[in-house]
């Protein structure tokens, strides 16, 4: 996607992969606000007391110190760096309701997450607590595979990057993109559910490696996936990088609708605000999104002026998976 597409082209691939999602999926959008950013918009309200919350198992650390995010992202979680902490973080999350976590960290150097030293906390909290557990892997090898299977997790969540260059500069990570798709071997092999990301924008804001990132991911029949969108923060090496066009992200989301037509697509939490934002998840509820994390007013305004049913959740946007089982 160098050259960018002409107004009529993007009308035509935007027309038939909105068709495409209703053909497969009926009517139905659904908007996720987890309990994970400060969000408020009065449709969520009712909704409070299902909580989900994120939890970081290095607490502030990431040894790799992505050019995007520098371990700021990790700041937002609540931490809990040993399976002990855990433990007593997971109880006092009951005590408050909380309904589902997010179990994630900074990576180590060979860009895993360390999960494995977890796996049994993780799934002593899954009995005894009852959460649905969503837990951000990065890189995989068999023994991590075979320790999240057993562990219970719901769903694996793992970013896969389409492009060697960007792997080395934007993650600082002696791997190619050979060691992101092996990783999605390895959760295919242990029967692992996988909702992949793909950030969007992710080499200093170029739309580069986003197509095999979507060639890669379709041969593992993912429960879902998700696209984010490169978010310039401040103190990092891409705060003043200008995100890909509104009309790049949702080409993407019409691609992928084509590429897999019957898996759930959606517009994840990352994504740049203001009026950016707004006209990127319009346009990618045209382009034929399934759901759309944290979504602007004016998405759900125009979602229910076209007729839309619209669903509300403070989940995780990947238990979208649990909503359309019947559907698929």
């Amino acid at each position: 996607m160098k050259e960018p597409l002409s107004p009529v082209n993007f009308k035509q691939l935007v027309l038939s992969s909105w068709s495409l999602t209703r053909n497969f999926f009926g009517n139905e959008i659904f908007f996720y606000a987890p309990e994970i950013v400060r969000y408020q918009m009065e449709e969520f309200k009712p909704l409070l007391k299902e909580r989900f919350v994120a939890i970081s198992i290095t607490g502030s650390s990431c040894a790799l110190k992505c050019d995007h995010c520098r371990g700021l992202i990790l700041q937002r979680m609540i931490p809990a760096e040993t399976p002990e902490k855990f433990l007593r973080v997971c109880k006092d999350l009951h005590r408050m309701d909380v309904k589902g976590i997010l179990v994630s960290g900074g990576s180590m150097l060979n860009g895993s997450v360390p999960l494995t030293r977890f796996c049994d906390t993780i799934k002593i909290a899954r009995e005894k607590y009852g959460f649905l557990i969503m837990a951000h892997t990065g890189l995989v090898d068999e023994q991590t595979a075979a320790a999240l299977k057993e562990s219970g997790v719901d769903v694996a969540l793992i970013d896969v990057i389409g492009d060697d260059e960007t792997i080395k500069l934007v993650y600082h990570l002696d791997a190619t993109t050979k060691d992101f798709e092996k990783s999605l071997l390895n959760l295919e092999r242990f029967k692992i559910k996988t909702v992949p990301h793909i950030v969007v924008g992710l080499h200093y804001g170029e739309i580069r490696g986003e197509l095999k990132s979507l060639e890669m991911i379709r041969k593992y029949s993912p429960e879902a996936l998700v696209f984010v969108v490169i978010t310039p923060f401040k103190g990092t090496p891409m705060e003043n990088v200008e995100p890909p066009e509104p009309i790049e992200v949702a080409s993407l989301i019409a691609s992928s609708r084509h590429l897999m037509p019957k898996t759930p697509i959606i517009l994840g939490c990352a994504r740049p605000k203001g009026k950016w934002k707004i006209r990127t998840d319009l346009l990618s509820l045209r382009a034929g999104v399934n759901a759309v994390a944290y979504p602007s007013r004016e998405v759900i305004r125009y979602a229910e002026k076209i007729g839309l049913k619209v669903n509300f959740s403070t989940l995780c946007c990947a238990a979208i998976i649990n909503e359309l089982t019947k559907t698929r």
